[in-house]
Parts: structure tokens; sequence; C-alpha cells
């Protein structure tokens, strides 16, 4: 048996007995969490899976009453109590108090995910909640694109905490973008509150867009959503946030029980079967912070796993809602920007990267893309026979039905786009992989070149 199967089985093991449990473990003084995760000696991982506690402090054994303390094992599965602080991860700051430090509180004129936003109305709190009275706005992350299943609204898709914020919150509550946490002074709505669900599994919202608003399937800095997937232990995962931005991790479990304190008139709310996720360090020292709630969190294909919502303070672990269970509790589903089948075509995404033909492309092999590819606009770009240099041109594509490329642009079909391409009719699938090899990277030395020239 592999170490990963190996793994696996103990977990299977070990799943029941910690579900069993863990409402008694959790109700503990000071307990935060429950988790199958690895036991530490001496801060130092033994290899061992165990039920974890996970507690604000720890304390010696001998400062704590007998009847709380976590025996050394249940059910022959040893136990382990670990320290960690866990917070929800909004941002928010008080009218007028001044500004907060931020990476990205740009206004985006086409909505899609990974970008600032909040509720345009104020919220007053008061101590403990905050250090001072006040009217507060509040900020979060846009996550992705959605459809409602009942009418096929485009939707945006985000945290309760981060739309409602409270109990005092309402459907038709208007959000803004950036939020009023990153510009005070915005007026500019870009939807409506439709719904949100608090659950033992989920803490999410969405919002419907106004009409006329211009919206993307995509996750900025990442690419457009593939589709979902159900996060396993081990995977690679990566975010984009208003706060942290582009961020990168693993899943180190799919069974974290923990309790969060929502203040505000909610108070602490029990949540289970949630993500937690480590960052990459070598990459990003955190994986995310505040003004990061609401972000999805997807695979290294782009395929989203998780909905963010929560993470510890020291930055050492990130918390998300499984996907299937936020999309279900909202009743939508995600929105799949253009994603490339048979290497047949690339769709291009706005960003800063100008892609062009002719130069370095014009002797070039110009074939097989597995991925979007970044360039100025929405652009089609195709390919004649590999003896003639590539066509590229802009064109909105005559579909009236609305489709990942924004209100009144549907997808071209993968027909479309081989008519397009010059591909021979009839062309074997192994005559169609050489005559698209190579493609990618023409395309990327292209930009490379570019940058270079711009830099010169």
């Amino acid at each position: 048996m592999t170490e990963q199967g190996a793994e696996s089985q103990a977990r299977s093991r070990i799943r029941p007995v910690k579900e069993r449990v863990e409402d008694a473990l959790i109700l503990r003084p000071g307990v935060v969490g429950v988790d199958i995760a690895e036991k530490q000696t001496g801060g130092e991982p033994t290899g061992q899976l165990s039920i974890v506690v996970f507690v604000e402090q720890k304390l010696p054994a001998g400062d704590v009453p007998a009847e709380q303390l976590v025996p050394d094992e249940i059910d022959g599965i040893p136990t382990d109590v670990q320290e960690l602080e866990i917070e929800l991860q909004p941002g928010s700051m008080k009218v007028l108090a001044g500004d907060e430090p931020l990476l990205d509180p740009a206004v985006y004129p086409t909505m899609v995910g990974g970008i600032s936003m909040g509720p345009q109305r104020t919220i007053y709190l008061a101590p403990p909640d905050v250090p001072s009275p006040g009217n507060y706005v509040f900020s979060g992350t846009l996550g992705a694109m959605v459809r409602d299943r009942a009418s096929g609204a485009t939707m945006a898709l985000t945290n309760f905490h981060v739309a409602c914020v409270d109990t005092t919150w309402s459907v038709g509550d208007v959000m803004v973008q950036p939020s009023r946490a990153d510009d005070d002074a915005n007026d500019d709505p870009f939807g409506t509150l439709a719904r949100a669900q608090l659950t033992d599994t989920v803490d999410g919202a969405v919002v419907r867009l106004d009409a006329g608003q211009a919206w993307d399937a995509t996750v900025t800095g990442i690419g457009a959503v593939a589709g979902r997937a159900t996060a396993t232990v081990g995977m690679a995962v990566q975010k984009r946030g208003r706060t942290t931005e582009h961020t990168f991790g693993s899943v180190v479990s799919t069974d974290f029980t923990l309790q969060v304190d929502y203040g505000n008139g909610i108070g602490v709310r029990t949540f289970r079967h949630q993500l937690r996720i480590a960052p990459d360090t070598t990459r990003s020292p955190r994986f995310s912070d505040r003004g990061d709630s609401g972000s999805v969190v997807m695979d290294t294909a782009r395929n989203v796993v998780g909905l963010l919502f929560a993470g510890s303070r020291d930055g050492s672990f990130t918390f998300a809602n499984p996907i299937q269970m936020a999309l279900d509790a909202l009743g939508v589903d995600l929105i799949t920007g253009p994603v490339v089948t048979g290497s047949r075509m690339v769709i291009c995404q706005p960003s800063r990267i100008k892609i062009f033909c002719g130069g370095p492309l014009i002797s070039r092999q110009v074939v097989c893309v597995t991925r979007a590819v970044w360039c100025p606009t929405r652009t089609v770009i195709t390919c004649p026979p590999p003896t003639r240099r590539p066509i590229c041109w802009d064109q909105e594509w005559p579909f009236d039905p609305p489709g990942p490329f924004g209100p009144g642009q549907g997808a071209p079909s993968a027909g479309d786009a081989v008519a397009a391409s010059g591909v021979p009719a009839g062309a074997s699938a192994a005559e169609l992989e050489a005559y698209w090899a190579g493609y990618l990277t023409a395309l990327e030395e292209a930009v490379a070149a570019e940058q270079q020239g711009e830099q010169a």
C-alpha cells in the first residue's frame, strides 16, 4: 500500500471516533477546533495521525480541571492538544478613521473573482466587537461568478459575513466595488444582495448583478474558472483575494470542526467538515488575511474546491467551506470561463500583457494551447496551416444568449473554432495534435519578447 493510501485508511478509521466525540470536546473552555492531524511532541511532528484538539492557549496539565483534560487516547486513537487562534477574515474600517493598508483597492469595471467588494451601508458596532463605538464599513472579496439555478440570473459569490456582516442585513442591500473600506467615497453599486446562508457548513451569500453590469467568469490573476472539484488531503491549491492577492498552499484536512465568533448579535457558530489549508511558505508567507474572506479556493487546474471564510491569526492556516456545500445551500452553480478542449482555440482575457501576431511568431509553428492566454481584449487567436503566420483579430460573436464572455456574447462552438483555424477537414487526432503542438510556447515567447522590449 502506498503512503498516501495508508494515510487515507488511517483517516477513515479515525473519522467516526472524531465525529462521535467532537461535540463534547469543542464545548470545553478554550477549545476552538477538532480535527484529524499529525500528533506533535515538543512542537515537532511525530508522523502519527491523531484526534487534535485546538485551543486558544495551551495550559500545563496541572492548571486544567480534571474533568476538562483531554484524555491521552479515545477508543485507542491517540489525541493531541495544539494552539490555534481563529478569526473571520473580512476587512473593516471605522468611517472617517483613516486609511487601512491594502494591496488591491482597485476599481474593476468588469466584475471578476478575486477583487474587493462590500456593502454600501455602514454598520454600527460597539465594544467588545470593535475598539471604539461608531459606524463601520466592511470589505471582503468577490469570489466567483455563479448562476441562479431557479432564475438563471448572473450573481457574484462571497461570504455571509462579507455581504451581510450582522443581523441587520436584508435582501436588496446594495453592494459596491471596491468596498467602502477601500474607497469611502465609492457610491457606485454593482449589484444587490439576493440571499445568504449561515449554517454549520456554509458561510455564503450571492449578489445579483445590476442590469448591464459587465462580468467575466474568471478570477483575476489566475484565469478562467474551469469547474468545481472535491478537495483532498495533500491537494495543491491557490486563491486570489483582495488583501494578499494570489497565494498558494495545500489542503491538510477535509475534516476540520471549528468555532468562530461572529459577534454583532450572531455570536459563536460551529462549522463542520471544513477545509483546513496550510500556506506554501516558499511562495507566500500566508494563504490569506483580513479582507480575503469570500475568495474561492482553486486547484492547479482552476477548479474551485472551497469558499474561504476564516483563518488563524498567525497565518498558519486558512479555513474554507467545501464548494459544493456552498453552492447547494445558495442554490447556484459556478459559471465557467472558456476552457480549451482538444487544444483547438485560445480565449484571451483582459490583462496588461499584450499578445501580438507577427515578429517572433512569423517563422514559428504555432499550435496547441492547454490553458487560457492573457491579452488585452477578448480575442480568439486562430492559426492557419503551419506554413503561414497566425492571424489575430477581435470579434464579438453574433450570439444572443449571455455566456462567459459577458452579457450578449455567447461562446463560439468547437466547430466554429475548427472552421476558423484552417485545420484540414477529416484530419486525424494525431495530425491535429501535431498541428497544434508548440502554440503556447510560441505565444509565451512572444509575450516575453515584448516585455523585454518594453523594459529596454
